[in-house]
Parts: structure tokens; C-alpha cells; sequence
């Protein structure tokens, strides 16, 4: 089952026009759950940091969350790095077509190779760790790139099932990950490594966000894998589906879970 290929079959639509990329970033911030998630926890950190804050979106892809980063306040300054070089050169035109591109900016960064001192109040990463092996080594790059006092606030897939995956055999839901999941003491051990304190990790997507990841994200990309033709009824499907994915979403975010398959984790320099 091929993700990426969708992912950039939608994004081809969606990145017509400046106003319907920002659409797409609206849907996109109801529809993924990792998403009520992230933004819950950074509406928290804003309160704690300055106006002058410094912010890395680390592994910023099509710059959904950069852009959500950039409206939490006017006078932060946003870096977006990713590897893919042809997403940092879109992200860096669509940015200065909406005028943003005075405080938000994108380069190509291997996150494995990171070296920059001292530098961020907060590092986001959503949906990155389990695509890169040396992920110790990109905890340290983080740290380092920190401020004393700073956050590094992580979306991840967990070993409960986060990629998809439920048998030892089993192949990831997605093609790039280097690991099917982490564990609670798993991540937390190797954030301690790199020097973390205060570490935070809680389970997201417990049963009711499973069920709205299958029927709004799963059940969907298995259709357009089998036909393109798909693409015709996805908006019929989605005026059925999307209400209640909203509320199952709802009930994820407000709801402690024992297990889920995806872990939100908060640490500090």
C-alpha cells in the first residue's frame, strides 16, 4: 500500500493557488488527528515563551505545521528543514507568495548532520523520528541546536501499532519508516542520552482515534491505490465520513489512553 504517491497526487491539486494550499492545510489540521494533538500542546508552550521567540519546524514537508507555527504569533521567527529539496524550494515561493517569507524561511537540512548551537526555543517534530536510523544522533543535533530552557515537542508513531503494523512480518503503512514504532522507555531513554530533562510522553490515537484514522486516512489510500478513478467519489465519501471523524478526534484529544498508536512527547534542555 503506497502513501507518498497520494500524499503527492493531492498535493499536486491542492498547490494551484496560494488560497487553495491554505485550504488544503485547514482540511488537513481537522482531518489528522496527530494534528488536534500538536497544536493542543504547542497552544500550551505559547503561553511560556517569549515574542521574540525562535522556532524549528525539523522535517517540515509541505509546511503544514510551519504555516500553523507562523499564525501562533506575528513575531516569531520559523525555520523549516527538510531533506527533500524540491519541498523547501515550494515552501519558500509559497511562503513569500502569502508574504510570510520575512520570518519564515526553509532549507535543506539532514537532520542526522544538524549543527547549529544554541539557537531555538522550540523544535517541533511531527511524524520524522521514524523515518531516520540514527535517531540518537538527531536527539543530540536537537539539544544542541536548543536554547537552555528550550522544547523539543515530537509526534511519533508507537510500537502498539503506529505504522499499521501488528505481526512481526508485517510491512509499515508507510513506505519510508526505518521503524514500526517507539516505545515510552524506549524514545525516553534516548532522549536522556542526548541530555534531555523533564520528559513528558503520553499515548495518542487510543480507540476512537484508530477508528477515525481508518476510516478518514486508511480505508481511503487503499482505494486510491487500487484505482485513481477514486478520486471522484472521495468527496462524496468524505461528506459521510468527516463528521464523525471530527468526533472521534474529539474524544482522542480529550481522553487519557493506557496504549495507543502514536506517542506525543515533550522534553526540555
Amino acid at each position: 500500500m503506497k502513501y507518498d504517491p497520494v500524499k503527492r497526487s493531492l498535493g499536486k491539486v491542492f498547490n494551484k493557488t496560494p488560497l487553495s494550499r491554505i485550504l488544503f492545510y485547514k482540511l488537513l489540521d481537522l482531518l489528522l488527528l496527530r494534528t488536534w494533538h500538536i497544536k493542543k500542546e504547542l497552544r500550551r508552550l505559547k503561553n511560556k515563551m517569549d515574542t521574540d521567540s525562535r522556532v524549528l519546524d525539523a522535517g517540515s514537508g509541505f509546511g503544514q505545521y510551519t504555516y500553523y507555527l507562523s499564525g501562533l504569533s506575528k513575531t516569531w521567527k520559523v525555520l523549516g528543514v527538510d531533506v527533500k529539496k524540491e519541498q523547501v524550494e515550494d515552501c519558500n515561493f509559497f511562503f513569500s507568495k502569502i508574504n510570510k517569507a520575512d520570518r519564515v524561511k526553509f532549507q535543506y537540512a539532514d537532520l542526522t548532520e544538524f549543527d547549529i548551537n544554541e539557537e531555538f526555543d522550540l523544535i517541533l517534530s511531527v511524524d520524522v523520528m521514524e523515518h531516520i536510523e540514527d535517531d540518537v544522533q538527531v536527539f543530540r543535533n536537537m539539544y544542541r541546536a536548543l536554547i537552555p530552557g528550550g522544547t523539543l515537542l515530537i509526534s511519533t508513531p508507537s510500537d502498539q501499532g503506529g505504522s499499521d503494523v501488528h505481526h512481526e512480518h508485517e510491512g509499515s503503512f508507510i513506505d519510508e519508516h526505518v521503524r514500526d514504532g517507539y516505545s515510552i522507555d524506549d524514545i525516553e531513554t534516548k532522549l536522556k542520552t542526548a541530555g534531555f530533562s523533564k520528559i513528558v510522553s503520553r499515548y495518542s490515537y487510543g480507540k476512537p482515534g484508530m477508528i477515525s484514522w481508518k476510516i478518514s486516512m486508511k480505508y481511503p489510500i487503499v482505494m486510491l491505490n487500487f484505482s485513481k478513478l477514486f478520486f471522484i467519489i472521495l468527496p462524496f465519501y468524505y461528506l459521510i465520513v468527516f463528521p464523525i471523524s471530527l468526533i472521534l478526534n474529539y474524544m482522542d484529544v480529550h481522553k487519557f489512553h493506557p496504549s495507543g498508536t502514536g506517542l506525543i512527547v515533550r522534553a526540555e534542555k
